[in-house]
């Protein structure tokens, strides 16, 4: 016992502090690029028959935080159709390795996917299966910006998002693609359609993008839980007896300016000590004015990537930098609702583990993510008090940051405690940099489908994913929600 105690002092005396030393110095994109892919030895690959077995563990990984990924690919369902491009792709009902979160991914991100994907599967213990649930496919603007070393890595894969299934063991799929009016070689009719109204009698099926699989994540054991003074579930913890890896303390220490490296979260402040810190961590960048009344949220509570039990084996090892956070973007993960706050780390690490091995992203694309009880979650490594650039909203990465509520809020509602949560984050983030949570900001365009490369755009400083990028995240509900947010944010930074 006392070898163990003394070998975690000597880790976090020395390698520890060496380690927030390192990552004082921001790294380019360009130097970024030239990291190593992390090993994904836990990746299985099936032809489509059943897995048995324990799962199968990434040599070297962390015994406390487990992970893998069944990838199968999808076969024609034709039936007894005569097509040159089948419209339907799937599997049929199979047994499969334990799994909770569940996504369909094809070989080239540039490609959307025209169609619509659900999946049925049954769960563990009851072994009921359920019914059709469809996948979101709309999930390409969530994505690193256009000409950075992310996306022309070599790995990424186009994807639709992933739905959160609870523990599974069994599986079935079908991809369909949309069908439309088919010209013919006519004269346009009189709707501009090449063929006019005829063409409605020959539709034809959209070609679905090459190399779809489907993805079965195992994100591994829940990270311990702990309850509050008031008893509400607090995820994540560490134990005492572990010895973290170097990964895990480099990752921990570029938060080593707000919390004890190997910490399992960052404790809230008060007012004055929140502003205190910002005087500590950004007072020589700081106005005059700033310094006499700095409008700043105090900092909520987060846990941290080791509270969530992250496995930091899996990213990229090095961190990249933008400038500032002048806006904070709000997302919805569209991984459905129907989870509960102690599941809250494991759909985490599900996603976490979705991004990097299956989508071939370098860390979790999201800064930060909010559960429905409110509490906020560190996402991509870096820092939670510095600019991380993300993988969040296409063409506006730079110089924000993006923050998921963990759920789909198209039709759902968010609780009161997650949009509360938003607004606490928001006024101390965008506080550390000086950005008003009921302003506006402009940030330029990497690319998009609302806009051009290079364009100067005007944005809220919280805005919906869906101002940056034509989609419908962050969900209609959740967007008719950050009117309230703003406003909250702005008292919380006292202005």
């Amino acid at each position: 016992m006392s070898n163990i105690r003394g070998m975690r002092r000597f880790l976090a005396s020395s390698i520890g502090v060496t380690c927030a030393a390192a990552l004082a110095l921001p790294l380019t994109p360009s130097a970024a690029a030239t990291a190593a892919r992390p090993v994904l030895g836990a990746e299985v690959a099936t032809s489509g028959r059943t897995v048995a077995g324990p799962p199968v563990r990434q040599e070297g990984a962390e015994p406390s935080v487990p992970g893998s990924t069944q990838s199968l690919p999808l076969a024609a369902l034709t039936g007894d159709r005569d097509v040159g491009d089948p419209a339907e792709w799937g599997l049929s009902p199979r047994g499969v390795r334990h799994f909770s979160l569940v996504g369909v991914t094809w070989d080239t991100p540039d490609n959307e996917l025209h169609g619509r994907v659900q999946v049925r599967t049954r769960a563990v213990g009851t072994g009921a299966w359920s019914g059709w649930q469809d996948l979101d496919t709309h999930n390409s603007a969530h994505a690193a910006d256009p000409g950075t070393d992310e996306p022309t890595s070599g790995r990424v894969r186009g994807s639709t998002a992933p739905l959160w299934v609870g523990e599974s063991d069994g599986v079935e799929v079908r991809v369909t693609a949309e069908t439309g009016p088919r010209p013919t070689d006519g004269p346009e009719g009189e709707d501009g359609v090449r063929g006019g109204d005829d063409s409605a009698a020959h539709p034809e099926a959209a070609t679905l993008p090459a190399g779809l699989r489907l993805e079965l994540v195992d994100p591994g054991e829940p990270a311990p839980e702990k309850a509050d003074t008031a008893g509400a579930t607090r995820p994540g913890s560490l134990n005492p007896e572990t010895v973290e890896t170097a990964e895990v303390l480099v990752a921990s220490g570029a938060n080593a300016e707000l919390a004890p490296v190997g910490a399992a979260e960052i404790p809230a402040l008060g007012r004055a000590a929140t502003e205190r810190e910002l005087m500590a961590l950004r007072g020589n960048e700081l106005t005059e004015a700033q310094r006499a009344k700095p409008y700043i949220g105090p900092r909520p509570r987060i846990v941290t990537r080791r509270g969530w039990g992250a496995n930091e084996g899996w990213r990229e090892r090095q961190f990249v930098y933008t400038k500032k956070v002048k806006a904070a973007f709000v997302h919805h993960t569209a991984t459905g609702s129907k989870y509960s706050c102690s599941q809250a780390p494991s759909l985490i690490r599900g996603i976490y583990r979705y991004h990097v091995a299956s989508m071939g992203w370098r860390d979790v694309g999201y800064n930060f993510l909010v559960d429905k009880c409110g509490n906020i979650y560190e996402g991509r490594a870096g820092g939670v008090a510095k600019a991380v650039l993300g993988a969040h909203t296409l063409g506006f990465n730079s110089n924000s940051m993006g923050i998921a509520v963990l759920g789909s809020y198209g039709a759902t509602k968010p609780t009161k405690a997650s949009v509360k949560a938003v607004a606490r984050l928001t006024a101390w983030k965008l506080g550390l940099y000086g950005a008003n949570p009921r302003g506006k900001t402009y940030l330029t365009s990497g690319g998009g489908n609302l806009y051009r490369k290079g364009k100067n755009v005007r944005l809220n400083v919280i805005s919906g994913h869906r101002d940056g990028y034509s989609t419908e995240c962050p969900g209609r509900q959740l967007y008719r929600k950050l009117g309230s947010a703003r406003a909250s944010a702005a008292r919380y930074q006292g202005r």
